[in-house]
């Protein structure tokens, strides 16, 4: 494993130039229409699959691959510096292969993860069903079950989850449920719903603040009945876990917040994406436009609001940088993902904020896409554990206590 370092291999800087090409070549001047329209940019899709930007051995390559952890962070900013809506479209289905990836055997990775994906002549969708409509931040609440069916061998599936990228549109769901409601959180399973299983369908399709590109809706599960082997694990293993569990054992991470232990350092990278994207809009602007006869930026109080912004957003990006490398080696101490979210989430939003307040009256209008961005950045303050989530992680990290 190599030592933490900020300096960009000739590899990953041809990367970062790869990704940052194709956001502002093909995602820049398409990201209006598709934040207007509120559809998945199947023609944006389709461009990123025939350069193999979306697909699963891009996924492989900057997540598996990569002994640093930087290649991913660094394609995620860019990604998202183009747009936010248009990059979740596009990495919406990594969620759904972070998933599989870990709970599932290799075996299963080897199968499902490719058809999170498709070709990039028949483009298909991953989707990762977590939450529920009572139970977001609280995991231990989820209600939705999957009873195993000893005579047929297969997993019964009830219940309903909401705010799911490319819910009931995606080919593979993957779905965490609860097998024993008698241990909370530590009774829970995550499994795969193949493609076309009856039962499983969308319900309401959600209008959104942000990230209007990306589809995010309920899925309804009733009655989906799927094949023994779509449990991610084995039943053997899923079996010893739950009967450690019950003689008072220590519990391995349930399945939900495996996934996103694993992502919080790529979630981070694509905020401080926005961000930059924000800071460099609103520092061209105040250079060119003139007010009492100099450009506003001559004036402190814009000029310290970009050198503020400049600061914040490269400590939110050393935080992330390092996150990821520490997530590589397994080597978190103080909860050092959710410090990067937490981070790039504030940031995000409030850098978005400033550009705004920068650009004055012009900042609220869609003729500049200040707005769009700072509509985009506020999920980052929500998703994937809350801001006041990750408090509660980082305080019980680094105090060693159960803070409620």
């Amino acid at each position: 494993m190599s030592e933490f370092s900020f300096e960009l291999s000739e590899d990953q800087l041809q990367l970062q130039k790869w990704v940052h090409d194709f956001a502002e070549d093909v995602i820049r001047p398409a990201a209006q229409e598709w934040d207007q329209r509120e559809e998945t940019p199947w023609p944006i899709l389709a461009e990123a699959a025939k350069i193999g930007l979306y697909g699963w051995e891009f996924l492989a390559e900057i997540m598996m691959n990569d002994e640093t952890g930087q290649s991913s962070p660094v394609a995620m900013e860019e990604l998202f510096w183009g747009d936010a809506g248009i990059g979740m479209a596009i990495m919406g289905s990594g969620l759904a292969a972070a998933g599989i990836a870990a709970s599932g055997t290799s075996e299963q990775v080897m199968e499902w993860v490719p058809q999170c994906y498709g070709t990039a002549d028949d483009i298909k969708l991953g989707a990762f069903a977590a939450s529920e409509p009572d139970a977001g931040s609280d995991v231990s609440a989820y209600r939705t079950r999957a009873v195993y069916d000893e005579a047929s061998d297969e997993w019964v599936l009830n219940g309903t989850k909401t705010w799911i990228t490319n819910g009931g549109i995606a080919e593979i769901h993957v779905v965490v449920a609860v097998v024993d409601p008698e241990l909370g959180s530590a009774g829970q399973a995550s499994f795969v719903v193949p493609p076309a299983t009856p039962g499983l369908s969308m319900g309401q399709k959600f209008s959104k603040h942000g990230i209007r590109a990306s589809h995010t809706s309920e899925v309804v599960l009733d009655d989906v009945r799927i094949p023994g082997r779509c449990l991610l694990g084995s039943k053997e293993r899923l079996d010893a876990r739950l009967a450690r569990v019950r003689e008072g054992q220590p519990n391995d991470r349930q399945a939900a917040m495996q996934t996103f232990e694993n992502t919080r350092p790529i979630v981070a990278a694509q905020a401080i994406g926005i961000a930059r994207a924000a800071y460099e809009y609103s520092l061209d602007y105040a250079k060119e436009r003139v007010a009492f006869g100099q450009p506003i930026i001559t004036k402190q109080s814009i000029a310290f609001t970009l050198a503020d912004m400049a600061t914040e957003i490269d400590a939110a990006r050393l935080l992330t940088r390092r996150a990821a490398w520490l997530g590589k080696r397994r080597a978190f101490v103080n909860a050092e993902g959710s410090m990067a979210k937490l981070k790039a989430g504030r940031v995000a939003t409030w850098a978005t904020e400033r550009a705004m307040q920068i650009l004055g009256g012009a900042g609220y209008v869609t003729d500049h896409p200040v707005e769009r961005w700072h509509r985009d950045a506020k999920i980052y303050d929500i998703f994937e554990g809350t801001e006041q989530i990750q408090q509660l992680l980082i305080a019980r990290a680094i105090s060693g206590m159960r803070v409620e």
